[in-house]
């Protein structure tokens, strides 16, 4: 092997066979009625209760969800830990992609209660591109994710949107459809790989500011989108709406697709490719060579680079290979900068639009850990950030967020060193502390999420030790609400963590009994929620 390796893990993952199964809702017309553990809308006004859960839909109008007084204990405040906010993510399918019913309300609105008596500040709602602007350009349709939000404002809890100007398989929320009717014809709007394979779940950075949707810029039509979003929820911004995420690439962050499948925690076998053979980024590249004096660099990306799930061992990210080189600096400088600038535009736009509406703006990087105990990070090159051993490549990403005044979301906060295999000499904690740094440093705040969803071994002690010490976190997200996530094998080990992030040495047997009570009465909201999910 002639790849230097830096560190290396101890232990390997084991798989993890737990399923978690999503809910969801969807836009709400006139009135509402219960099939088969949905809601669909019609023009009478429908009470619904059970279990001490009421909820009207009158047009977009949501009675409150009704709640016991307030125990002294866990449902009076967040839970912090230095200061850290706790949220949970609301499914990625929260509306449908019809948009003709909300999917187990009975199972989401016992959920926000349950996580209201644990004392969670908020939940996190996506609100996805392909949906909302779904049929044709400017037609918006909003309505059910109004009345999510309404839902939960009467609950008492606050809301963080994510902005999905991307695509996903699962669940299968495609792009809007009259994008992607142009991508049929011009399939240079998405990014493409050496082999000429496109990637049709997110659009080319290089078309950003090209009229290639009907004469309009990609950025013009994300920032219509966003006003539209400003006008429509104007009576929830900055009371029940208190921070938007923006989408800024695949699955939301700021990256290339160099691993198409990428996995939620981050962790891939081989270097992945570098995305840069659409012909707007090759046109952009060869000015650059030809700017540089080097014409010749400008015909491509580089020609020794491995495929996506070949392991780095030779051609160029060899020690000493092309990556260290001076055509491997132009290269990686000119990849790099060009992700940073598709960065800098929307967060401008974001924080341009949203200025005045009292949220806080939040862009999301990934935590491209594998390969990270090597010299030149291949997983990391070849994902957009030009971070070596002989590099930092986070500083710039953090300057730029700085620039615009908005914080960082980073993935894998449950993930540790010793339960990564050896063979990629992966360390999510040491990339974690990296970023971290670079943040510190220029003052950026950081969000964080974790990156399993069905759970790793330790995730809970891994988040809390995360959230603790001298960090720059602000906020954790929780991901994701589901029938996994209030199922009896977990939700009890999401209490307690909920309970340790502010009382660290408390244990159940010394709660107060309010506190208990609190806490019985989360578990039996739970406990509908995973039954009305695990039945549908």
């Amino acid at each position: 092997m002639e790849v230097s390796v830096i560190g290396s893990s101890q232990a390997k993952l084991g798989a993890s066979e737990l399923a978690s199964r999503e809910v969801g809702f969807c836009n709400l017309k006139n009135n509402l009625r219960v099939l088969n553990d949905r809601v669909s809308f019609g023009r009478n006004n429908i009470r619904w209760e059970k279990a001490g859960i009421s909820f009207t839909l009158r047009a977009l109008q949501t009675e409150p969800v009704r709640e016991e007084k307030k125990p002294s204990g866990i449902g009076t405040r967040s839970k912090t830990v230095d200061g850290v906010r706790l949220f949970v993510g609301l499914p990625l399918d929260a509306v449908s992609y019809d948009c003709k019913s909300i999917n187990h309300a009975r199972a989401i609105a016992a959920g926000l209660k349950a996580l209201k008596l644990l004392g969670v500040e908020g939940v996190e709602l996506p609100i996805w591109w392909g949906i909302v602007e779904k049929d044709a350009m400017g037609q918006y349709d909003w309505s059910g994710y109004l009345a999510i939000a309404e839902m939960v404002q009467k609950v008492g809890l606050k809301l963080h949107v994510s902005l999905c100007f991307h695509g996903s398989k699962k669940p299968n929320i495609p792009l809007p459809k009259w994008v992607s009717q142009i991508g049929e014809s011009q399939p240079s709007i998405f990014f493409t790989d050496k082999s000429g394979q496109h990637y049709k779940e997110c659009l080319s950075l290089a078309v950003d500011n090209l009229p290639v949707l009907d004469g309009k810029t990609p950025v013009q039509v994300y920032q219509s989108f966003c006003e539209s979003f400003k006008s429509s929820f104007s009576p929830f911004m900055g009371s029940t709406i208190m921070s938007i995420s923006m989408g800024l690439g695949p699955d939301g962050e700021l990256r290339y697709p160099s691993h198409p499948q990428l996995p939620s925690n981050g962790k891939t076998q081989g270097a992945g490719e570098f995305q840069c053979y659409d012909q707007n980024m090759l046109s952009f590249l060869k000015q650059h060579a030809e700017a540089s004096g080097n014409p010749l660099w400008g015909l491509g990306g580089p020609h020794d680079a491995p495929t996506y799930d070949q392991p780095p061992y030779n051609g160029f990210f060899n020690d000493g290979a092309s990556w260290e080189s001076t055509y491997g600096d132009f290269f990686l400088s000119w990849y790099s900068n060009q992700l940073i600038a598709h960065g800098d535009c929307l967060l401008s736009l974001a924080s341009s639009t949203f200025g005045d509406s009292g949220v806080t703006i939040y862009g999301k990087l990934p935590l491209m850990h594998s390969w990270y105990g090597t010299r030149s990070h291949p997983s990391e090159l070849t994902a957009g950030f030009y971070n070596t051993a002989n590099r930092d490549g986070y500083e710039p990403v953090a300057q730029m967020f700085a620039r615009n005044s908005c914080k960082i979301i980073l993935p894998g906060m449950d993930l540790s060193d010793a339960n990564q295999p050896e063979e990629n000499h992966s360390s999510p904690e040491l990339l974690l502390a990296q970023v971290m740094a670079a943040c510190k440093k220029y003052e950026v705040k950081v969000s964080g999420q974790n990156s399993s969803e069905s759970g790793v071994p330790g995730g809970f002690e891994q988040i809390k030790k995360n959230l603790s010490g001298d960090n720059v976190l602000d906020l954790f997200t929780y991901h994701r609400m589901g029938a996994s996530f209030f199922s009896p094998e977990h939700f009890p080990l999401f209490t307690e963590f909920v309970r340790s992030l502010k009382q660290p040495e408390l244990h159940s047997d010394d709660l107060p009994a309010k506190e208990e009570e609190g806490a019985e009465s989360a578990m039996d909201m739970s406990h509908e929620s995973s039954v009305s999910m695990q039945a549908a």
